[in-house]
């Protein structure tokens, strides 16, 4: 084998190495995303109220990000730990995976959850939900909780994915507006809710929603520079609610890019996320 095969060759494995190297770091390193929320609506009492958001874990596999997952939300020692859906992947079932991962946070702060569209498409949905009421998981199926801290209060309301009313011809965001209706919940408190999906923004601004926590589009799988996602779940090709902040009228949206993957077995230039957000009350700020 002369010298110019074996240089070739040494370079070609070379790049397979660092492309291997950065496809697990893209999709096993964590990354820790913060957010501010400032209204005159949050009550002063609720000022650094923490909120730590889990999406779309998918089962995943990596049992070195479940653990950095878990220490991560330890560390940063929430008020409250919400969880936006598809915690399983119907493609690939694991409840007790699922559950294990709850046991290991369940004592860090009360933990609320709204499903996915993968909830949706399991038969043993029943199954889940009673291991997490087991393990003091609140399900908000489209219902409400009021959160206390002295005499103050905000709602924090959660709905279903709208894949789980199996309502094949009517329009999802009609199924949205329907879930919401029905909670009866006091619109003048700071409300947040727990939704799957970010494309339905307009909806949430439509029903006065003050914080809206979604996730769904798995950060649009792979994101271009100044260009964002690639694609997602029920928006397509270059899709708008991938990740980040949106604000519309009274409304702000937080878009998770989640944790594990589903169909598409890997991301590019978008690692798993943890999202951190914290209310903050002008009223302190005077």
């Amino acid at each position: 084998m002369n010298k110019k095969v074996i240089i070739t060759l040494a370079v070609i494995i070379s790049c397979l190495i660092l492309v291997s190297i950065y496809f697990y770091y893209e999709n096993t390193k964590l990354q820790t995303s913060n957010y501010e929320i400032i209204k005159s609506k949050i009550p002063s009492d609720f000022n650094n109220y923490k909120i730590v958001q889990v999406s779309d874990l998918h089962n995943t596999k990596s049992r070195n990000l479940t653990d950095e997952l878990i220490k991560e939300i330890q560390r940063e020692r929430p008020n409250i730990i919400v969880i936006t859906g598809d915690l399983i992947d119907a493609n690939k079932t694991n409840i007790d995976t699922a559950i294990n991962f709850i046991e290991k946070i369940q004592n860090v702060a009360p933990i609320y959850f709204v499903s996915g569209n993968h909830e949706s498409s399991i038969s043993n949905y029943s199954k889940l939900q009673e291991k997490l009421q087991e393990n003091n998981v609140t399900i908000l199926d489209n219902k409400l909780e009021v959160l206390k801290i002295n005499e103050s209060s905000i709602n924090l309301i959660g709905i279903d994915d709208p894949r789980m009313a199996h309502e094949s011809f009517v329009d999802d965001s009609e199924i949205i507006k329907a879930e919401i209706d029905k909670i009866g919940y006091d619109t003048n408190k700071y409300t947040i809710l727990l939704s799957h999906r970010p494309e339905l923004f307009d909806t949430y601004v439509e029903k006065n929603i003050d914080l809206v926590l979604a996730g769904h589009a798995h950060g649009g799988q792979i994101r271009l520079p100044f260009i964002g996602g690639v694609i997602a779940p029920n928006q397509g090709l270059f899709p708008k609610y991938t990740s980040g902040i949106f604000e519309k009228n009274q409304t702000n949206m937080i878009v998770s890019r989640g944790i594990g993957n589903s169909i598409l077995p890997f991301r590019i230039n978008n690692r798993p996320e943890l999202v951190v957000v914290t209310l903050k009350s002008d009223k302190t700020l005077y």
